[in-house]
Parts: C-alpha cells; structure tokens; sequence
C-alpha cells in the first residue's frame, strides 16, 4: 500500500511538472503578446487590488520602483 501511495505521488509530481513545459513557436508568440493578456490591461481591477493590499498589508506603492523601502534608489 505504502508503494502504491509512493509511486501515486511521484507519477503525479511528473505529470504536472511536464505539464508546465511548452514550446512557444514563433507564429504563436502574437498571442501571447497580445493586450488581453497583460496584467494591467484593467485600470479599475489595478486599484482594486492596491486598496485591497493596502488594507491588509497597511503598504502602498511600489509598483515599478527599485529599491527596496530605504530610500537608497
């Protein structure tokens, strides 16, 4: 039972981890550069989740800066 289980685990550790790997060919990278699949595409969703950061990490700002809080840019 014990190997069962062992050998359960591993194969699906495998398969999710080949899962994950793709080849992107070079006709199909307009998809993926395109505007829908950016992440700040949505202003109003943007500040959203800043003022829901915000309100639980009591911390603003940030987005696009180096440095790391001290001041030393």
């Amino acid at each position: 039972m014990k190997k069962l289980l062992v050998v359960t685990l591993l194969g699906s550790g495998l398969a999710l981890g080949l899962a994950g790997c793709a080849n992107v060919e070079p006709w199909q990278r307009g998809k993926l550069a395109d505007y829908t699949m950016r992440p700040d595409r949505d202003p109003l969703n943007d500040s959203l989740s800043e003022h829901i950061y915000f309100t639980r990490e009591a911390a603003v700002g940030g987005r696009g800066v180096g440095g790391g809080g001290c001041g030393c840019n």
